[in-house]
């Protein structure tokens, strides 16, 4: 299938509905006849869903509406995907209920689903339960041509994790936004010896696509948009052409590019998060690329959640945002200036709507 003919298929599902996930084609060259390489595949993330538990069987209505309604959309998506990735974050404090209540409504995909942890899935009692229902929280797999990565980035400092008498004080404080009691994420030195080993057998000109629940650069470290030991990653990726790395965690549009690597966030089916610069206590280093996003009503319970198709084009990563009440926005790699752009803000330069 041709790229533009994707992005109309994908279009007409979307039409009318709030998908607050995305959808992920990884196009190669059509063959010398014409026809559609064998190798194209589909497939969708749906992250941060922060499902709560309030008591017994009795959660957080919206938070659980829209997970169930990613689940759904992607049920109807045209093509399907091969499978679908959950970006982290599937409960809210850990709870064993929430994350067995996420995996009941995740269970209604209709396609293979792997996963990653987030930190709200973790720190309450170090991601046991998590495990024991998901397996490892971190490995790769190699899908019709391209190498797939997943990271576990939420790990912090033994120290932190294990100065805590009460564990869910632990999780709280982890779960807060801007905590000054919280730590700062890293990916650690044992997994980092695992992804170089993990890419050591791997050609320099495979795609590779990396998935990390908080983003492999620094942004602002008081709300852990930030991971500590980003650049001992990227160094890592660096002998690799065409890198790209997924994240959840912001609950916002984000895009940037270092060296061979572009960045691009998801946005998440519970609520979305403020931009950084809203904080002006401490300085933030929001990727110059970025152009924030509109929000809409802040009393409109789906403000800014949205959806986005990703489609890896030629091993480049373009996101096509779909948002409620809201103004849908296009972040496409550019060719050209080998930098992701939001076409209509940069190309035309349109300010972006800090207001409803």
């Amino acid at each position: 299938m041709k790229r533009r003919d994707f992005i109309k298929k994908a279009s007409v599902v979307a039409a009318g509905t709030i998908l607050p996930m995305s959808l992920i084609e990884v196009a190669f060259a059509d063959n010398a006849d014409g026809s559609t390489s064998d190798k194209n595949f589909t497939f969708a993330v749906i992250s941060d869903a922060h499902l709560q538990q309030i008591k017994g069987t009795k959660f957080v209505r919206n938070w659980d509406m829209g997970l169930k309604k990613a689940v759904a959309e992607c049920n109807l998506m045209n093509p399907k995907p091969d499978f679908v990735l959950f970006g982290g974050d599937l409960g809210q404090l850990g709870k064993a209920a929430e994350i067995d209540h996420g995996a009941e409504i995740l269970s209604a995909l209709r396609a293979p689903v792997k996963m990653m942890l987030g930190e709200h899935d973790y720190y309450l009692d170090l991601g046991e339960h998590w495990m024991n229902r998901f397996g490892d929280p971190y490995y790769s797999f190699d899908h019709k041509g391209v190498h797939i990565v997943v990271l576990n980035s939420i790990l912090v400092d033994e120290g932190w994790t294990h100065k805590w008498k009460d564990p869910m004080q632990r999780m709280q404080t982890m779960a807060g936004l801007d905590d000054p009691n919280g730590s700062a994420f890293m990916v650690g030195e044992k997994q980092r010896q695992w992804l170089k080993k993990d890419l050591s057998s791997i050609s320099k000109e495979t795609p590779i696509i990396v998935f990390s629940h908080s983003p492999l650069q620094k942004i602002y470290k008081g709300w852990n948009f930030w991971t500590d030991d980003a650049e001992q990653i990227q160094a890592i990726l660096k002998p690799f052409k065409k890198v790209n790395v997924i994240y959840g965690h912001v609950h916002q549009i984000q895009y940037n590019k270092i060296g061979n690597i572009a960045f691009n966030s998801v946005m998440s089916t519970a609520w979305p998060w403020p931009y950084p610069k809203t904080y002006t206590q401490a300085k933030s280093y929001m990727p110059k690329l970025t152009i924030e996003m509109n929000r809409a009503d802040p009393f409109f319970e789906r403000d800014a959640t949205g959806w986005e198709m990703i489609d890896v084009h030629s091993g480049r990563v373009d996101l096509h945002f779909q948002l409620p009440n809201n103004e849908n926005r296009t972040v496409a790699y550019n060719e050209k200036t080998q930098e992701p752009e939001d076409i209509k803000y940069q190309q035309q330069k349109i300010p972006s709507q800090i207001h409803y």
